[in-house]
């Protein structure tokens, strides 16, 4: 019970302040240009979701990062793209949490150790505090996949089905 508690209070201990200072409006513009320019090269979707803290509901019934990036994947609509592949990367300040739910046309083609490759270098940024360089590399990492497994071929465009700014909650 008493470390329900304390995993509560590092959760409400954190805000929107916290997120504003990981990751400041020109840091989410560079992301959010990072993201439409990936977008140019192959028919997927990327999106970035930052969170300070899991809404007390999901602490309270002892939910994970995942639990909820899972949740967010279908909240922000990411699975529902034409091609089935969407990308959520998702962070979780108060826990150094990275997340990364593609979606089934994608994930049939990677392996988990790949997308845990990826995390894993997103987590070593963000220990030091680069969250905008972690999340570039994680953006640039989806994006190769994407390319790879989804380009876009000559004179097609992608038609942006979601939005490219990351979501701050």
């Amino acid at each position: 019970m008493a470390s329900k508690f304390l995993r509560i209070l590092k959760h409400r201990w954190l805000d929107d302040r916290d997120t504003a200072r990981a990751l400041g409006r020109d840091a989410l513009q560079r992301l959010e240009a990072r993201v439409h320019a990936s977008e140019g090269a192959h028919s997927g979707e990327i999106r970035l979701c930052v969170e300070a803290g899991l809404p007390l509901s999901y602490l309270w019934k002892g939910l994970s990062a995942r639990d909820r990036a899972v949740t967010l994947f279908g909240k922000l609509r990411v699975w529902d793209t034409e091609a089935n592949n969407g990308v959520l990367i998702y962070l979780l300040l108060a826990e150094h949490s990275i997340e990364i739910v593609a979606d089934r046309g994608l994930a049939r083609h990677v392996p988990a150790e790949e997308w845990q490759a990826i995390v894993a270098g997103m987590r070593e940024a963000f220990r030091a505090g680069r969250y905008e360089e972690g999340l570039n590399a994680a953006v640039a990492a989806v994006d190769s996949l994407l390319v790879s497994h989804f380009p876009l071929t000559a004179g097609t465009l992608n038609p942006n089905e979601l939005p490219n700014r990351a979501v701050i909650l």
